[in-house]
């Protein structure tokens, strides 16, 4: 008998003794708060950033008023999705023109339906996270200088993504789907009328929201679709932290079978060195198939038992819950989840770079920022996108955060950085040629 059949046998016996082994309807629906539970059962009919549902809460940012929102929003694939998240905008009269809009896309919560960060308690305050001195819950939620965002006059609006409050299956780190999400978030913003938005908007993310950011920036076709809630918007500017970009993992001559093979290969070793990271590929994979169901298959990729595990857990755990779960469960052993030999690779790996989102050249100048000692998106996939995009005649600068940053404290550090670029693509003046030197 294996370790792994062993453990799993010893923790049956445990929990079979003391009254506490799951039966196989253990798995319920995750709970949401009311808000939520009432969005989920709403039909995803309407324009494209229409606010199908809004709730005004309370927030600690000054002279700042807050609500949540639930939205029309669509995957990468057009099929209309809703969406939560919340809008945050200065009290009073908005100035003649009205108020640009700014749309944070964020980072990793995890799949389930409760882990929007809009369903915490207190959701309308600055980034809280969970990994670094001072986080006070097991989530990351609230949004990046939103104080100084608001002194400055702006709109800010962050999307939960869909699939985290407003049913669906979430498409973690599809970048194209949360892109999406973060376009419509602003005409939501737009389609909230007391606030006064103006037409110009910017999105900035981190981490998962840092590939949203990147993707939005080449979808310019999709910003400019007529027929919205809120029509006409003009992106001026991206800001991407530690953006992931699937595609530059895309080998050099394109795909077959072998190659893409060796893509998926490559892509679990790179991820499996630890159960925190593992966590991290199998949401994406999981969330790629649902994207993808009529082409791709979880037993392409896991056997029997994993891609049963995953779905338990990705479907009612969030993001470190989830881990801690993979680690309990299977200790050193959770790659065995995973098929030796992948099958149907060339469709799995089509389907991620698809939903990279990056095919086309920015609308607008995109900024990604990067710290040397992160780890958990390789600083070498923004290199790769910058000269991709620079190939195809964008405006794409690359900043290295001063010390020695991790993905964890790029947030935080960049922000005294972007907060001046921001405020200038706002001011209309033209940002300088990102493609020049690095």
């Amino acid at each position: 008998m294996s370790n792994l059949a062993k453990r799993t046998l010893f923790q049956t016996i445990i929990l079979s003794a003391l009254g506490l082994f799951p039966s196989s309807t253990a798995f319920a629906e995750v709970f949401v708060p009311p808000f939520y539970a009432a969005v989920a059962k709403m039909k995803p009919e309407g324009n494209l950033g229409t606010i199908i549902k809004r709730e005004k809460i309370s927030t600690t940012v000054l002279g700042a008023q807050a609500w949540r929102i639930a939205y029309i929003s669509s995957d990468l694939r057009d099929r209309p999705t809703i969406s939560t998240g919340l809008v945050v905008a200065p009290i009073g009269a908005a100035p003649k023109g009205g108020r640009p809009v700014v749309s944070w896309a964020h980072g990793t919560t995890g799949t389930a339906q409760n882990c929007g960060p809009s369903q915490v308690e207190n959701p309308a305050v600055p980034l809280n996270q969970y990994f670094v001195v001072g986080g006070n819950s097991w989530t990351d939620y609230g949004i990046p200088a939103l104080q100084e965002l608001v002194d400055q006059g702006y709109i800010v609006v962050a999307s939960d993504y869909q699939g985290l409050g407003g049913g669906g299956v979430h498409h973690y780190a599809i970048a194209a789907t949360q892109a999406r999400d973060v376009i419509n978030a602003a005409r939501a913003a737009g389609d909230l009328r007391e606030v006064g938005a103006s037409k110009k908007a910017l999105i900035y993310g981190w981490s998962q929201g840092g590939g949203a950011t990147i993707a939005a920036a080449s979808s310019g076709d999709y910003i400019n679709r007529k027929g919205t809630a809120f029509d006409g918007i003009e992106m001026v500017g991206f800001v991407a932290m530690a953006p992931p970009d699937a595609s530059t993992t895309m080998p050099s001559g394109g795909i077959n079978e072998a190659t893409a093979e060796a893509m998926l290969e490559g892509v679990a070793k790179n991820f499996s060195s630890n159960v925190f990271d593992f966590a991290h590929l199998t949401m994406n994979l999981w969330a790629t198939h649902a994207a993808f169901s009529d082409k791709l298959q979880m037993s392409d990729l896991f056997t029997d038992e994993g891609a049963k595990v995953v779905n338990e857990v990705m479907s009612n755990k969030c993001m470190h819950v989830a881990a801690d779960t993979l680690h309990y469960t299977f200790g050193d052993d959770f790659t065995s989840l995973m098929k030796s030999d992948p099958t149907n690779a060339m469709a799995w790996a089509d389907a991620l770079i698809v939903g990279s989102g990056t095919k086309e050249k920015p609308i607008a100048p995109v900024i990604v920022y990067f710290g040397s000692k992160d780890v958990t998106v390789p600083p070498i996939m923004g290199k790769l996108y910058r000269e991709r995009m620079c190939k195809m005649g964008g405006n794409v600068a690359r900043v290295q955060l001063p010390g020695e940053q991790t993905h964890f404290s790029t947030p935080g550090v960049a922000q005294p950085l972007y907060l001046p670029w921001v405020a200038d693509r706002f001011a209309g003046k033209s940002a300088a040629n990102g493609c020049v030197g690095e």
